[in-house]
């Protein structure tokens, strides 16, 4: 993670996802209107927002699982409405993505959904399609044994961990987190935090964290996406949350839990 005590400027950044006056709906609702975002290559970016007003929304948006009204959506440098079938398709292996719940098959096992990605885009042997799923099993931080469970066998860390591994396994650039400690104890959480952290480093990734989770903002975000009445609210390190007056965060980063957080980081 980035040092937020010395924030590097925007202009000396590559905006790896670009987001400009992107509008979504359903229906006879608007959900966002006017939304531009930058997500930077190298970053954790936390995405925050009250409960409704379209976090996960957008993260569909971009992935193109929500369709969008207007505005264009940029990754890699390309946009994604004018790329060919098999120009978004190549895109498309650049990124990963742990959904909140998870969405493994639940007929499969976590060595079999690590290999989904890989049979869908990958031509390769069986014997190195176990190989490389195994190593996404071991760099997530699961034993070995893991690997032929059923979900349904699996603990709320470990469906997580699991997720996370097939996430990463064509070795994206981006990996899109939706609400990642989400159901996880205190303990749990922290340790996930600790991972996704490690594997930021450790892989170069880019990472687009939906959370809501306050101990995640303050310990491996290096900026913060605030979403509200359609577009974004704010944007920056933890201090510029907290330096903002607008009424939500001012209740979302100084009520009781933030306090909380911020008397256990003290």
């Amino acid at each position: 993670m980035a040092d937020p005590r010395h924030p590097v400027s925007k202009r000396d950044r590559e905006a790896i996802i670009r987001v400009r006056d992107l509008e979504v709906g359903f229906g006879d609702r608007t959900i966002m209107k006017g939304l531009d975002l930058d997500v930077y290559r190298g970053e954790i970016l936390g995405f925050v927002g009250a409960s409704g007003q379209g976090k996960s929304v957008l993260t569909r948006a971009i992935l193109g699982l929500v369709p969008k009204r207007a505005g264009t959506i940029e990754v890699l440098g390309e946009n994604l409405d004018e790329l060919s079938a098999s120009g978004r398709r190549e895109i498309e292996r650049h990124w990963g993505v742990l959904f909140q719940q998870g969405a493994l098959f639940s007929a499969l096992t976590v060595k079999q959904n690590v290999q989904v990605p890989m049979r869908e885009y990958l031509s390769l042997s069986e014997r190195l399609l176990d190989e490389l799923a195994m190593l996404k099993i071991e760099m997530v931080g699961l034993q070995p044994d893991a690997a032929d469970k059923l979900p349904s066998e699996l603990s709320g860390g470990m469906i997580k961990r699991a997720s996370l591994a097939r996430a990463l396994a064509l070795d994206p650039d981006i990996v899109f987190l939706d609400e990642p400690t989400s159901g996880l104890d205190p303990i749990g959480a922290g340790e996930f935090d600790d991972l996704i952290a490690t594997l930021q480093r450790t892989l170069g990734l880019t990472v687009f964290m939906v959370t809501h989770d306050l101990d995640s903002l303050y310990t491996v975000c290096d900026r913060i996406a605030a979403l509200g009445k359609g577009k974004i609210l704010a944007e920056g390190p933890i201090e510029t949350m907290l330096a903002s007056d607008d009424p939500w965060l001012k209740s979302y980063f100084h009520g009781k839990r933030a306090r909380a957080v911020q008397a256990s980081e003290a």
